[in-house]
């Protein structure tokens, strides 16, 4: 379903925008994803809504045959980007599994400030924007996933998770359509 509401008590959430992943190919401009995420993030906190920033920082334990092994990161790896402006009032979650609520407290934190609805952007569209995403809609949360500030290393993964699996979590919608329902008061 097409973005039809910003509910009054929304947080922002983005996906592992930091030095190590963005540095990765992409199949969009990376650049142009983290200018996006960092328009949704100057517009979340000029309304006084919260900022989530996530990073990843380790891998869940288990056998997978396909491993992406974290252990003796370069160092900035898990830094942040700057550009998305970082400020003391954002919250910030390390990660160590795929989506942001699991042994992050997120939860927790969205619940006490009485959070409705987030907004999703981020790398990469089919693992931890997804991950977060499909969490989000089995707590009860209206989901919202601005689809042109996210990317993921194959163009087919990123395809699926929009066309395929967002649309079942959610609402869609680009930064412009969300920034416009949010300065707005549309919800």
């Amino acid at each position: 379903m097409s973005i039809t509401a910003i509910d009054p008590r929304s947080a922002l959430v983005v996906i592992d925008l930091q030095q190590g992943i963005v540095a990765n190919p992409a199949a969009h401009a990376v650049t142009d994803i983290v200018a996006r995420a960092a328009e949704l993030a100057a517009a979340f906190r000029a309304k006084g809504l919260p900022v989530v920033l996530v990073n990843v920082a380790g891998g869940a334990p288990g056998r997978a045959e396909q491993t992406f092994r974290l252990d003796n990161l370069p160092a900035g790896w898990t830094e942040l980007v700057p550009e998305l402006g970082r400020q003391p009032s954002d919250i910030t979650v390390t990660k160590h599994t795929w989506g942001a609520f699991t042994g992050t407290g997120l939860e927790a934190t969205l619940r006490k400030l009485n959070i409705t609805q987030i907004v999703l952007a981020g790398i990469a569209t089919s693992i931890g924007v997804e991950s977060t995403a499909r969490f989000a809609s089995e707590l009860g949360l209206n989901v919202a996933l601005a689809i042109d500030a996210m990317t993921d290393r194959s163009p087919q993964a990123h395809e699926h998770s929009v066309t395929r699996i967002f649309p079942r979590l959610g609402e869609t919608g680009t930064t412009r359509e969300i920034i416009a329902l949010l300065e707005s008061g549309a919800g």
